[in-house]
């Protein structure tokens, strides 16, 4: 039986980075992936990577535009891109692991005990011994139990929907939320007519509600439909379509489709792990419980990323990886004080986020002072041709300190960072709306942006 220092259970974004910083410190490190083609990972190889490399191309054809042919082919282009890069990405993850000096083991992993992972590898069964063990699992998409909906042959998750050789003229996605928000940009610009059905009235319901309402009628001009108040209720297969019965405030409907999304969240990967066969706590709703330290139930495991079942972020799972190394040499890193936690959902242009929306801020007894622009206001935005958009900040009225940011624009998700690092050193807005920008870029926006600060 093979004994290590560290045993890490998954190859994400958190995982692979405590194992190389692990390995380098000499230690006796192993690192278990079920499936190669998920080396490095759910970022590089099924989500941020791959769909910002479709998004890229996305966009490239709608400037170049063309017949049903010409779009056909930008999309082949674009797949055969992706698995390209994807492919080289998992290559370069796995010889730095391995130049790190860690081993990986091709295998699905499953606790025997608190100190033991049975391994099921191509050779068999191999039983494993640690002294420490990190989980770095990640998520799996929740798929509802809808009529029809497993047997359809055009029925797919994100991960399927990027391995299509032909573009659907008709793309219905089941879900409102952000992974949604993406493919339907996205397969808009490649030309699909994309309908997406959410079961609630707001659009975006955890977004500032002016973003929310700029982001939809943005949507809207570049012909994507939003059913509000729709439920599917049954999926039926045809010769040449797919039938959605569908329920819309009571209302009975059909759609009629080339291709289902379904994209209606992510649950912690716990299958076959059996985490209670080391006596680890979970939550009640399935994921690994973790203190401030990611320590699980069990004084010397812990767990990062999806699996904890917080922000489904690869960069909180790198942020994991920090708090964890930082507790195993007695740090005071916690998840409770990592600073504000910037987002950006890659629609064209994106919107990105920081802090609390207006309303949040004022359900929170906060005094506040608003500041909004419109994206055209901002020359850069005037020379990309990318008008659509809201630029929209949450300012403390007592400490003029930046309570949140809301950013629909071209850009975004790099300016987005200046707000995160003025938050965390309690800069007051001021600082931003009198610094000097290079110009033209989008983020001199920030000077007008904060000239415009108003009590609300």
């Amino acid at each position: 039986m093979k004994t290590y220092d560290n045993l890490i259970i998954g190859f994400g974004k958190g995982g692979k980075t405590l194992a190389a910083s692990l390995a380098k410190a000499g230690q006796r490190t192993a690192l278990i992936e079920k499936s190669p083609l998920m080396y490095g990972g759910t970022c590089i190889n099924v989500a941020c990577l791959p769909t910002k490399s479709l998004e890229n191309s996305a966009r490239q054809s709608a400037i170049q535009g063309g017949d049903d042919a010409a779009r056909q082919q930008h999309f082949r282009q674009a797949i055969e891109e992706k698995r390209r890069l994807t492919a080289m990405l998992r290559k370069k993850n796995y010889d730095k692991l391995a130049a790190a000096g860690v081993e990986i083991l091709d295998g699905e992993a499953s606790f025997a005990d608190d100190h033991h992972v049975r391994v099921q590898m191509k050779e068999g069964e191999e039983l494993l011994e640690a002294r420490r063990i990190f989980i770095n699992t990640g998520a799996k998409p929740f798929v509802p139990d809808i009529p029809g909906l497993n047997q359809s042959q055009r029925v797919y998750l994100s991960e399927s929907l990027m391995e299509l050789q032909t573009l659907p003229r008709r793309l219905v996605i089941l879900g409102g939320g952000y992974i949604g928000l993406e493919f339907a940009s996205m397969f808009a610009n490649f030309g699909s007519q994309v309908t997406i059905l959410q079961p609630n009235q707001r659009f975006l319901p955890r977004e500032d509600l002016e973003i929310a309402d700029a982001v939809e009628a943005s949507l809207a001009r570049r012909g994507v439909q939003l059913m509000r108040n729709t439920a599917l209720v049954e999926v039926r297969d045809e010769a040449a379509e797919t039938v959605l019965s569908l329920k819309q405030n009571e209302t009975e409907a059909e759609l009629r489709c080339d291709a289902l999304l379904v994209a209606t969240g992510r649950r912690p990967q716990l299958d076959n792990l059996h985490p209670e066969a080391a006596g680890i706590a979970l939550t009640s709703r399935g994921a690994i419980a973790v203190d401030e330290q990611l320590k699980t139930s069990v004084d010397h495991i812990w767990a990062m990323g999806d699996v904890t079942g917080g922000l489904q972020f690869t960069y909180i799972s790198l942020d994991d990886s920090r708090i964890v190394r930082d507790a195993l040499n007695s740090g005071p890193r916690t998840t409770a004080n990592r600073g504000a936690v910037p987002y950006s959902v890659f629609i064209d242009p994106p919107f990105s986020r920081v802090g609390l929306s207006e309303e949040e801020a004022r359900q929170a007894g906060y005094a506040v002072k608003i500041a909004r622009i419109p994206a055209a206001a901002i020359p850069k935005a005037q020379v990309l041709r990318k008008t659509d958009g809201l630029l929209k900040a949450v300012i403390d009225a007592k400490t003029d300190q930046i309570l949140g940011a809301h950013f629909f624009c071209e850009e975004s998700h790099e300016m987005i960072n200046l707000i995160k690092l003025a938050m965390d050193a309690n800069l007051p807005y001021t600082v931003l709306r009198d610094s000097i920008y290079t110009h033209p870029t989008m983020s001199e926006g920030l000077n007008d942006l904060f000239a415009a600060v108003q009590s609300a």
